[in-house]
């Protein structure tokens, strides 16, 4: 009988220690992957935050572009600094490659070299791109899109996902997206300036329904992934608010050539 308890003691000891073991390893791992996550997102803004300081915008699209990429590097640094999860490092790792992303652009503008390709965001390869030059007339106001940044398109984007919504990119007249960035929701009219603005675009091959319905939201970067057998790495999106498409009333928007934000910017 007391050998019995003996033994019953001993194997609860030995529990007790593995799991005291298990409890500390995953610790360290969880530590060391924050450590390399938070590195490798540092790695990232402290480029973008070399490109802001060193470039000066010499027209309005360049101007533009680089206050979009201020505006990331303060989001990415803040982001990094709160960062207590890989997934809070990934997310600042994302703002400061759209920061990248949006330095690029302004260096194009320029007429300077872009530097090296970049990483894709999330969502970015389904957007698609603005691969023609495309004017509309909507609720009385003259929109643009381009492939090329000018007087009359100096706001980029990068492409990627706004509120579940893909946003091809490209250079536009005004930022479009602005009232979904910062609701968090699109308008009403949203669907129809869409079409309007895509429709039959080669390079943007959904529609005013794909649109609405949120199609480009990875989904073609899920099916690449699938047919490669890739089963990992998915996207993580900074800022994405969500697949739906808001009741409020976006119609009027009133840039006045404000930084609103959102960029990537290319590490150079």
């Amino acid at each position: 009988m007391n050998t019995v308890l003996v033994v019953l003691i001993i194997l609860v000891i030995a529990a007790i220690a593995l799991a005291v073991y298990s409890s500390r390893a995953s610790g360290r791992r969880t530590a060391t992957t924050l450590a390399d996550a938070k590195a490798d997102a540092r790695r990232l803004i402290e480029r973008l935050g070399g490109q802001v300081l060193n470039l000066t915008g010499t027209d309005e699209a360049s101007k533009q572009a680089l206050a979009d990429a201020s505006e990331r590097y303060t989001a990415a640094s803040s982001q990094i600094d709160q960062a207590t999860t890989p997934r809070q490092a990934e997310l600042a790792k994302e703002s400061a490659l759209e920061g990248l992303y949006y330095v690029r652009a302004a260096r194009v503008a320029m007429g300077m070299d872009p530097g090296p390709e970049l990483e894709s965001l999330a969502g970015q390869r389904s957007a698609g791109a603005v691969t023609e030059d495309r004017r509309i007339n909507f609720e009385g106001r003259e929109i643009e899109a381009s492939p090329e940044p000018s007087e009359r398109t100096p706001n980029y984007y990068p492409g990627g996902r706004v509120a579940g919504r893909p946003v091809p990119a490209g250079w536009y007249s005004e930022p479009w997206w602005k009232p979904a960035l910062v609701a968090g929701a699109w308008g009403i009219g949203s669907v129809l300036l869409f079409d309007a603005l895509f429709s039959g675009m080669h390079g943007v091959d959904y529609g005013a329904q794909g649109f609405e319905s949120g199609y480009g939201e990875g989904y073609q970067d899920g099916l690449a992934a699938s047919d490669a057998g890739d089963a990992g790495g998915g996207d993580f999106g900074g800022g994405d608010a969500g697949g739906f498409d808001g009741g409020g009333d976006g119609g009027g928007w009133d840039f006045g050539g404000g930084d609103f934000g959102g960029g990537d910017f290319g590490g150079f």
